[in-house]
């Protein structure tokens, strides 16, 4: 099993700038990195790879063409078709990266909720007979 490596410092810190506040915006900690949700839903985090956010696919085609934009492979191979990285120059640009983490969350806000899980993980009932 992978290692995951601590997220970039300067993402740490355009995140925790950019995501501070946000309406709706729900803060937890996936795989040990910094995210928020929505509705259930990550729009927004950190991963070893930088910031990563959501977006519905014209504003993704949109940000790909950023200079060092990318999708976001958290391993080689497995692309989150909807998640993309930010690119360094974007992570000195506050303005500019809070209006593309407003566009993912009233993207994701925009999806149905994500249904409750039971507490207990399995989808099982109780009493089922295996």
């Amino acid at each position: 099993m992978k290692k995951w490596k601590p997220a970039p410092q300067e993402a740490v810190a355009a995140f925790e700038a950019v995501t501070a506040g946000l309406p709706g915006a729900e803060p937890r900690k996936m795989f040990g990195y910094s995210c928020v949700f929505t509705k259930g839903k990550m729009f927004a985090g950190l991963h070893e790879a930088g910031m990563v956010l959501r977006l519905p696919d014209e504003q993704r085609a949109e940000f790909l063409r950023l200079k060092g934009a990318r999708q976001f492979e958290p391993m080689p191979g497995r692309v989150m078709r909807e998640y993309v990285v930010v690119p360094p120059v974007l992570l000195k640009a506050p303005g500019e990266l809070r209006a593309w983490v407003e566009k993912s969350l009233a993207y994701v806000s925009s999806l149905p909720a994500k249904p409750k899980r039971n507490s207990g993980g399995s989808k099982r009932p109780k009493n089922a007979k295996k």
